[in-house]
């Protein structure tokens, strides 16, 4: 039989699935405020456009290729049929219709069924996947605020997404499927999620190392900011970084419940272990900024509270109750340490990207080795090697499933982002000059401001028109 496999779709996990794929899309907007929020007024608008712009070109080749060659038919091991659903063919569909029969048993109507990804139509899956990819994308832009030319990201956001984020998506989210009537493989999936057996449920892997790794090479290419790490680069504005934050965890719900792929128990499940892991994060961030410097800030408070999620993205499904306090108390400590790290070792990572993400999708995705519990929804699913972590019985098996897994994406992403970000600052090049920089990149990229109180309004067109 050929993939997909067809049928009817279950309404109630369509809706939840549809719901989902619009928490997550909203992620983006969120993210777009945390991270404008974060820079100094005169480079807001372009941190904002780094995010938005990555929905329309991400979603443009997610449509083309995107989606078949992280969705497709393996090929060569390390990537999805790019031509399989080339423009999504084969996938846009109707309604399911039931077979109707006379009264003397003859059918009237033939049944029609549409493609599916388990119980939900082909096509809301490939919508909820969009949204992966497009976050993924726009969390890099927080490392290389302030001074990267806006077409350089279009250029760079393009190609990473083509060279990394399609083919590691593959790897993490593939899995291969079977015909329940036949028991017969007929979708051979990636790597990571079908011969390693690491579990990355929702994206610790694909998504944060993924970005993290990204990020760092990318400002390690482009540079410093001119006068870091001397010169302050305070928030301009606070109240935009809390108002992002809680769009992010109410977003948060869709991407990791929402990766259940049903409306049942697992989303249940990872819906608590999501709340949870942030709660305690929070917390913990808080408690350390206390302990070093005397004050509990509120963008710790945010910052805390996204590096909760990042670390429960992988281990939502694989815990219990005190698995998702540990990983949250942890990773909200570790992320707090981290972000320093930046001016120990000298790069310019803007909006601690590497600090955050990084090392929040690294401790998430490791302690699901320690944490794996036998009554969670990983450890019953049948898909993984193990049932138990090591503080559960279960030996350091998947605890090494899990490094190999968070190690290989990690390199890759790394060295491929260094590729890709020579490649551009050779041709096009990265890099906004002094001028603009100092001018401010939403002048000198966008000729607009975000806060204009002059006579004269705040963009090119209306100046002229007004002129």
């Amino acid at each position: 039989m050929a993939f997909p496999l067809t049928g009817a779709p279950d309404t109630g996990d369509t809706a939840w699935m549809l719901a989902s794929s619009a928490l997550v899309l909203l992620m983006t907007p969120g993210l777009a405020f945390f991270y404008g929020g974060m820079v100094r007024s005169k480079n807001v608008l372009n941190m904002i456009m780094m995010s938005i712009s990555a929905m329309g070109l991400v979603g443009v080749l997610w449509s083309l290729y995107g989606f078949s060659a992280a969705f497709g038919d393996n090929k060569f091991g390390i990537v999805g049929d790019p031509a399989q659903f080339f423009g999504l063919k084969g996938l846009i569909s109707g309604n399911s219709v039931a077979e109707v029969k006379d009264a003397a048993g003859a059918i009237t109507t033939e049944a029609v069924n549409i493609p599916l990804m388990g119980t939900i139509p082909m096509t809301v899956f490939v919508a909820f996947q969009l949204m992966f990819a497009i976050i993924t994308v726009a969390l890099i832009s927080g490392a290389v605020a302030d001074r990267l030319k806006f077409g350089a990201w279009l250029l760079f956001a393009g190609i990473w997404a083509t060279v990394v984020y399609f083919p590691v998506a593959h790897w993490v989210f593939d899995f291969d499927v079977t015909d329940p009537a036949t028991k017969e493989i007929v979708h051979t999936g990636g790597w990571i999620a079908n011969q390693l057996k690491a579990i990355d449920f929702a994206g610790g892997t694909a998504v944060h190392i993924n970005a993290g790794a990204a990020g760092l090479a990318l400002v390690l290419v482009l540079g410093k900011r001119k006068g870091w790490p001397h010169t302050p680069f305070r928030p301009h504005n606070l109240p935009f970084v809390m108002l992002g934050a809680g769009l992010l965890w109410f977003g948060w719900f869709g991407f990791n419940a929402g990766s259940a792929l049903a409306a049942g128990g697992a989303a249940g499940s990872t819906f608590i272990t999501t709340t949870l892991a942030t709660c305690a994060a929070m917390l913990a961030w808080l408690l350390v900024e206390k302990l070093r410097d005397g004050k509990a800030t509120s963008l710790g408070a945010a910052s805390g509270i996204v590096a909760g999620l990042v670390a429960i993205t992988p281990s939502c499904s694989s815990v219990n109750v005190l698995g998702a306090l540990a990983i949250g108390a942890v990773a909200g400590a570790l992320c707090a340490l981290a972000v320093g790290l930046k001016f120990k070792f000298g790069f310019d990572d803007s909006l601690d990207v590497v600090g955050v993400h990084l090392v929040g999708g690294i401790v998430g995705t490791l302690m699901v080795g320690l944490f794996l519990a036998p009554e969670s929804p990983a450890a019953l699913s049948g898909l993984y090697a193990n049932t138990a972590g090591l503080f559960y019985g279960g030996g350091i098996d998947q605890l090494w499933r899990q490094a190999a897994g968070a190690g290989a994406v990690l390199a890759f992403s790394f060295i491929a982002t260094l590729i890709i970000a020579y490649i551009v600052k050779f041709t096009i090049g990265l890099r906004a000059s002094e001028e603009a920089e100092f001018a401010g990149m939403d002048e000198s990229e966008h000729a607009e401001t975000a806060y204009d109180f002059a006579a004269v309004g705040g963009t090119a067109r209306t100046a002229v028109k007004e002129a």
